[in-house]
């Protein structure tokens, strides 16, 4: 059946150079008060950069007259193209030194313009980057280097419909350039959701999901997008073409493993067609607070290896708890929550529970269905998790390196790896900056064979020298991850930032066979150059 709500609007402007909304930015004096509470900090914050203050080149190509419709080289459009949303993309902007600004932004509405926009791309030398809501905090929209007479920053997000929903199999066909409100908004009016709510979920799109493997934010089970993959639509500049819509196949490899995770490098991921489910009407959550974290992970194991698959199982440590406002006693915090769309999920709730005062867990009051707000640390949590990227902004203006990184490995790697990152990170910031770095850590996503810890690293910077110390940081945590076979990523994808690690992490054959792939499908290089293969 065909879906026709309404377009979900919003007159709020996107920040060019920092996470999310211009005017939910920290103000100066927060900035301040947030730079006090890290010693070595600046007196005051850098100021907000201006678009008009950055070196904009005039575009280095010209479209057709049968493309110029779609395209546009105003240089506002232009600089919030040019990076994704990294600490090191934010300390560059206000810096001054956004690096390669994208010639021109092209906004296709259509498969056949998308193609159009391939072919001139490759006759022309000009690198295509493909780009949904630029979300990327790995270096994955943005083009480095000079092998390509100029880029062509391929923006998605006209592409925003939800073209077909298919109640009886309960799936949908939809446009990848849908941002994740956008989404929904459609989906709501027939009592369904695709359930994919990553941290970026206002700010990211359908195809940016697919194209890096993301993971939403419920904990266990269906999390990452591959799940909810029923068939894809991709534009190559070899050709197009769509998987066929299956609930399983044993038929050889699947060629939408060929497309998720490929960041634009191989093709254009233009539609899917997307297991849907119904929207949750049973809910229950509470805390669980632990004065050992070492026995706090044993609890989460616990519940990750039983049947109860709880939709938050979120752990924070002691600082990270303190940091969202769930705990001011130096527990560790462990956040629970259950959801169904057809039964009610006390008894779940209650199960896990028990495993988590087996372990030395001490629970707040369970919110249900028929109470009113959750407990406080619940509540906290939630806030600060929307918050974060925000004031990780404030703090950058404050000269602070501040930045996150995550990975999975199997639990029996998982206490080792959590104390050797904040053994061997630590060292490295103090070695780079002169200053002790704060390390925190959470679970974000646990399995029955293992986990995704997420680090936040902050630690006072040298003015005009961030980049560098990321750079140092970054490396040493990619030292150890390595070291313990950990991935360097869970759910942020590769990128540019990422490359060397995955080229360490992936075997040899399957490497050649993606190079093998991307000349096949991408003959003139074009794709996001740089990013999965030379």
């Amino acid at each position: 059946m065909p879906a026709t709500p309404s377009r979900p609007g919003t007159s709020r402007t996107r920040s060019w150079w920092g996470w999310g909304y211009a005017d939910a930015h920290p103000d100066d004096a927060e900035c301040i008060a947030m730079g006090a509470l890290l010693p070595g900090t600046l007196a005051r914050p850098l100021p907000i950069p201006q678009v008009t203050d950055l070196p904009i080149a005039r575009p280095a190509a010209t479209p057709p007259p049968a493309l110029a419709h779609l395209v546009t080289a105003d240089p506002q459009a232009r600089a919030a193209h040019a990076m994704g949303k990294a600490y090191r993309d934010v300390i560059r902007a206000l810096r001054g030194r956004p690096g390669r600004i994208p010639d021109l932004v092209a906004r296709p509405t259509g498969d056949q313009e998308v193609a159009d926009l391939l072919d001139w791309a490759g006759e022309h030398g000009v690198a295509v980057i493909p780009f949904g809501g630029g979300s990327s905090v790995v270096g994955g929209v943005e083009y480095r280097g000079d092998a390509h007479r100029a880029v062509l920053s391929l923006d998605l997000t006209s592409m925003d419909r939800v073209l077909e929903i298919d109640t009886t199999s309960r799936s949908a066909r939809i446009q990848a350039g849908a941002l994740g409100p956008v989404l929904e908004e459609q989906l709501r009016p027939h009592g369904l959701t695709l359930r994919h709510f990553p941290q970026s979920f206002e700010f990211s799109t359908l195809g940016g999901w697919l194209a890096t493997r993301a993971g939403g934010h419920y904990a266990t089970g269906h999390t990452h997008i591959d799940d909810f993959v029923q068939s894809l639509h991709v534009v190559t500049p070899a050709g197009a073409g769509t998987s066929w819509r299956l609930p399983a196949s044993g038929a050889g490899p699947s060629p939408d493993r060929l497309f998720l995770g490929s960041e634009g490098a191989l093709g254009v991921i233009t539609e899917a067609w997307m297991r849907l489910q119904e929207r949750p009407r049973h809910k229950a959550s509470t805390s669980v607070a632990f004065t050992d974290f070492r026995q706090a992970l044993d609890a989460v194991r616990a519940i990750a290896q039983s049947d109860l698959a709880p939709a938050n199982c979120r752990l924070l440590d002691p600082g990270e708890a303190l940091l969202s406002g769930a705990s001011h006693d130096g527990s560790s915090v462990l956040i629970l929550g259950f959801e169904s769309a057809t039964t009610r999920v006390d008894g779940r709730l209650s199960d896990a529970l028990d495993l988590a005062r087996a372990h030395g867990g001490r629970a707040g009051t369970p919110t249900t269905d028929r109470d009113a707000p959750a407990d406080t640390a619940v509540i906290a949590w939630r806030s600060a998790f929307l918050r974060m990227p925000y004031l990780r902004d404030g703090l950058a203006r404050m000269g602070a390196v501040i930045e996150t990184f995550e990975t999975a490995a199997t639990w029996d790697k998982i206490p080792t790896l959590i104390d050797a990152v904040r053994t061997q990170v630590s060292a490295a910031a103090l070695k780079a900056t002169g200053h002790p770095a704060t390390i925190n850590c959470r679970l974000t996503h646990v399995y029955p064979d293992g986990a995704a810890p997420y680090f936040t690293v902050a630690v006072a910077g040298r003015p005009g020298n961030e980049l560098e110390i990321w750079d140092d940081i970054k490396a040493a945590a990619n030292d150890v991850l390595n070291r313990h076979h950990a991935t360097i990523t869970h759910h942020h994808a590769t990128g540019r930032d990422h490359r060397p690690a995955y080229d360490r992490q992936r075997p040899e054959p399957f490497a050649l066979a993606l190079r093998a792939a991307k000349g096949a499908l991408d003959p003139h290089r074009i794709l996001n150059p740089g990013v999965l293969v030379d």
